[in-house]
């Protein structure tokens, strides 16, 4: 599973900021961890079936959040479109 493409500043990391930037139609990609309560990404996984979007899971919420370069779980990340890629 290629999570090295999180290392990227094309990211957004949680589930509010992915949706956010999913429902703007900024996302290229959607990342999710299988051990993320599904209540949580259910309605991110509609969406993405909607947007026709690519999906790969990550095994647990730990594994995704270091993939992230953040100290966290994550249950969610998402690459952004080469247009809309953050400036930090």
């Amino acid at each position: 599973m290629p999570l090295n493409e999180l290392a990227s500043n094309r990211r957004v990391v949680g589930v509010r900021q992915v949706s956010r930037k999913m429902r703007s139609g900024q996302l290229q990609k959607l990342f999710l961890a299988r051990d993320a309560e599904e209540e949580r990404v259910k309605e991110l996984l509609e969406e993405a079936e909607r947007q026709n979007l690519e999906l790969e899971w990550c095994e647990t919420m730990e594994m995704l959040g270091r993939a992230c370069a953040i100290s966290r779980k994550a249950a969610a990340a998402g690459l952004l479109r080469e247009k809309w890629k953050n400036i930090e």
